[in-house]
């Protein structure tokens, strides 16, 4: 009986409203005493059931809620004939209620759109080769899948054949989509626009990229923040005390109705709720722009933010290596850069791909008596002409001469943080390539944005040496940058920062080596192409590695904290007045001090909610 009761409280408030206006029209109207008396007698009696039974299963786990606030001053005014009063106050309660849940249910939202978007079949290739639509739990890593147009990509994975374009905004939060072809990865949720592709499963189910997405952004809601729990230690001892100043009002008064509105007045049903729904609107505003806030305790502490401490590579550059500049020396050019390549192809360093992606389609000749000198590069015969490829060490054991501009331009590569690859044909230097790890596009922008929004130092780290470092900061502006640093190193830097110099710090990174720095820093920031170990180590996620994602996410839950302390004052703001209202007016009463409660729980509600259109 109990559970079917609380299933219909909505049901009943809406009765509780009819029976009321039929009471006002009776009264007012016809003059029809009896009929509005019956009416509101009604109308309390089946408003406060609810009310009661929530109350009693409160009681039960000794725990005095709003609840029980409530159902006493209903009662009570019920025994001293005021069906008026306690008619209207059962009906605000209930609709209060009612609008608390369909504003949460809407701030939540974004997460149930996430949950929708899971996909729940896929087009799996059997033994005889034909595709077969099965549930999307049959799937096992390593099967072959086909996706069409429009349909959602099942699980995560590698394009095996074909080509399209991808919306994967379920992921990244763009809304672009992005192509895809032999070889590219796809994920999980995300939507093929066009084309057909052949998929091989890397990961299923949980595993995959969406399914850790709703998994994190779940866990997020049920995690409480230091604030939710102090608002529940405080309704813990504030609701009986407000029982208690009832009980001693009307032992001084002798005032059972004064006491039975200190009561009503003094439910914090505004101050239970405000932080709550600051919780999850800034939760699920994240979710819409690819961004995971594991958790509200998360957002109390990247408020406060001090410090952020950024990983170099992967982080703050793009992680792979590209010519950045190339200067020629000689006339003949095509010739010059077809023997580099020629000797760049027969090597895997990751310079020689950064200078065979710079010189792109090429005709590559024959190498032949190829030496490689240890610390210097490569010297080779390409096409009967003695060639070297290397650094200028090099150079001067080839006897190649370097005149002033050359040194100059060495010179200006070199502190600009590049490695130098130089190409000599016949004991001539040809060609001068500088090859760096590119700033990721906008990172220096970004920077700039975080700063504007309170972070005091920003800081670099990397396993580079200390002149690229300083060359790199020199180019974003960070407060400090440190070089030669090992895992441990970058480690050792945030727990002096943390405990020695008390600041609150966020460390950004993307690798495995960056795990112990996740870990150990407040508040822990990982790309999210990065490592498993990485994501799940951090606090927060910016999905697709978009770094520009990161003042956004500042900016969002500054804006949360914020929206929090509002909600927290508003409703502490009114519980008070409408208590001084009842010992300082004649114009409170039990219905008008109800009429502004349920006022002030809407407005914190909506406060929140303003959350959900946040954008920096």
């Amino acid at each position: 009986m109990q559970g079917l009761i609380l299933s219909k409280k909505n049901q009943i408030a809406l009765a509780s409203a009819i029976l009321i206006t039929i009471a006002f029209i009776a009264k007012l109207g016809f003059k029809i005493e009896a009929i509005a008396v019956w009416s509101l007698m009604i109308a309390s009696v089946i408003g406060v059931a609810p009310i009661a039974i929530q109350a009693y299963q409160a009681l039960r786990v000794r725990v005095v809620s709003i609840d029980v606030l409530v159902t006493i001053a209903v009662i009570g005014a019920f025994i001293i004939q005021n069906f008026e009063e306690s008619a209207i106050v059962t009906f605000l309660f209930l609709f209060g209620a009612y609008l608390e849940q369909r504003t949460l249910n809407k701030t939540r939202a974004a997460i149930k759109e996430l949950t929708e978007m899971a996909p729940e079949s896929a087009l799996k290739q059997m033994g005889n080769g034909e595709f077969v639509e099965v549930g999307v739990e049959e799937v096992d890593v390593g099967d072959i899948l086909l996706v069409k147009t429009g349909a959602k990509i099942p699980v995560d994975g590698k394009v095996l054949s074909g080509a399209g374009s991808i919306n994967e905004a379920s992921i990244t939060g763009e809304s672009l989509p992005v192509e895809k072809e032999l070889g590219s990865g796809v994920y999980a949720g995300t939507i093929l626009d066009n084309g057909t592709l052949q998929i091989s499963a890397d990961r299923v189910g949980e595993d995959t990229t969406f399914g850790k997405i709703i998994e994190l952004v779940e866990e997020a809601q049920d995690s409480k923040s230091e604030a939710e729990r102090f608002i529940d230690r405080f309704s813990k001892y504030y609701t009986p005390a407000v029982l208690g100043l009832g009980v001693l009002v009307w032992l001084i008064t002798r005032d059972f109705e004064l006491a039975i509105t200190i009561l009503v007045l003094g439910c914090p049903g505004a101050l239970v709720i405000g932080v709550p729904v600051s919780h999850v609107a800034g939760i699920g505003n994240g979710a819409r722009h690819g961004i995971l806030l594991k958790g509200s305790e998360v957002i109390s502490d990247f408020s406060r933010l001090d410090t952020m401490v950024f990983d170099k590579t992967g982080t703050l550059t793009v992680g792979n290596p590209s010519v950045a500049e190339k200067i020629f020396y000689a006339d003949d050019h095509e010739k010059a850069l077809s023997y580099l390549a020629s000797i760049e192809a027969e090597s895997d360093h990751p310079l020689a791909k950064a200078v065979l992606t710079e010189i792109g389609a090429t005709a590559f000749l024959p190498v032949a008596d190829t030496e490689v000198v240890k610390g210097g590069g490569v010297v080779a015969t390409v096409a009967g002409h003695r060639v070297a490829v290397g650094n200028a060490a090099l150079m001067e054991r080839e006897n190649v001469p370097l005149h002033a501009q050359a040194r100059a331009d060495l010179a200006r590569l070199a502190g600009s943080g590049n490695s130098l690859v130089l190409t000599a044909v016949d004991g001539e230097l040809h060609i001068l390539m500088g090859v760096r790890d590119q700033i990721r596009p906008g990172v220096v922008n970004d920077l700039h944005r975080l700063k504007k929004l309170g972070v005091k130092n920003l800081v670099m780290l990397s396993g580079d040496n200390q002149g690229t470092v300083d060359a790199v900061s020199r180019e974003l502006g960070v407060t400090e940058a440190h070089g030669n640093m090992l895992p441990e190193d970058k480690s050792a830097y945030i727990r002096k920062l943390i405990e020695e110099q008390k600041q609150i710090v966020a460390f950004v990174g993307d690798g495995v080596n960056d795990s112990p720095s996740l870990a150990l820093a407040n508040i822990g920031i990982a790309m999210g192409s990065g490592t498993d170990v990485a994501i799940e180590t951090s606090d927060v996620v910016l999905m697709n590695s978009d770094f520009s994602r990161l003042p956004h996410a500042l900016g969002l839950v500054k804006a949360t904290a914020r929206n929090m302390k509002q909600n927290i004052v508003i409703a502490i703001g009114v519980v008070l007045f409408l208590l001084a209202s009842v010992f300082l007016s004649e114009w409170m009463n039990m219905s008008i001090g109800m009429l502004a409660h349920e006022a002030s729980i809407l407005v914190v509600i909506l406060n929140g909610m303003r959350l959900l259109r946040y954008r920096l």
